[in-house]
């Protein structure tokens, strides 16, 4: 297998409660019904004096476990850094980010790397799939990372699921867009990961392979139990989801259940005006 960069191993990785109290605290927190994955308190700030920026400016949300969870809000709302500190991916100026009991904040280097290569999967919108491996190499390769033996019946459900049994000897480039966005979600669920982190996985995609994509990661849940957190500006995309999170400014400002897109399109507006 050729040398892989660093920064494709860490993308790689390796009742609702809709909390949103800025005083609810980490002890607090973890006497509850453990979610997939929690923020309390978060803060992420760039720059410093008058150029600072709060990217996040004390969030506390909790994300069921065996729920679709969409996360949306306007341009620079903070939802992907919201998610990047909380999937490991970034280190928060303070407070706390939970994946089940384990708070990511407080782990080191070799911490977080064995968290997001055996706890999280990821789907990013640019696919990150390693250009010189075959589809099936890329699907396995967070296992051989970690040394794991691949379920062989998982592997061959996850292909028969996504219809790319076809293309597993071919390399990324010999495949369309959708069909590589169905190999990086077959690698992120091939270890059974606790947490799903989606990151507009449809935002290269067209109307057809955006469709076929949400509607497995909505059986996903439904049928796997997995939970699932996807950052998203679609609101037919969201509409897939059990609950869609609004961010604005740094901060959650609405939670609604049960969510179709005149429904998401409408809150979207109300945050705009």
């Amino acid at each position: 297998m050729p040398p892989i960069d660093r920064k494709t191993l860490l993308a790689i990785g390796s009742g609702r409660t809709g909390v949103t109290t800025a005083d609810w605290q980490p002890e607090e927190a973890l006497t509850r019904a453990p979610a997939a994955a929690q923020a309390i308190d978060l803060v992420k700030t760039y720059g410093v004096g008058q150029a600072e920026i709060h990217a996040l400016a004390g969030v506390s949300v909790s994300f069921e476990k065996g729920q679709f969870t969409a996360v949306m809000g306007p341009s620079g709302s903070g939802k992907s850094t919201l998610m990047h500190c909380m999937a490991g991916l970034d280190v928060p100026t303070s407070g706390h980010a939970y994946v089940g009991k384990q708070d990511v904040s407080q782990l080191d280097d070799a911490g977080l790397t064995e968290l997001r290569r055996d706890h999280i999967g990821f789907i990013f919108q640019s696919y990150n799939l390693i250009p010189t491996l075959t589809a099936r190499e890329n699907v396995v390769l967070p296992a051989e990372l970690a040394g794991t033996k691949v379920d062989g019946e998982w592997f061959d459900h996850l292909v028969g699921q996504l219809h790319i049994g076809d293309r597993l000897a071919h390399r990324p480039s010999e495949m369309s867009g959708g069909q590589q966005q169905r190999v990086a979600c077959a690698r992120a669920l091939i270890g059974r990961p606790d947490l799903i982190v989606a990151d507009e996985p449809t935002g290269n995609l067209d109307s057809n392979a955006s469709a076929e994509l949400l509607a497995f990661l909505r059986q996903s849940v439904g049928e796997f139990g997995q939970s699932i957190v996807m950052v998203t500006h679609d609101a037919h995309g969201a509409a897939y989801a059990d609950r869609v999170v609004f961010l604005a400014d740094g901060q959650v400002v609405g939670d609604l259940a049960d969510p179709t897109a005149d429904s998401v399109l409408e809150r979207m507006k109300q945050l705009g005006s």
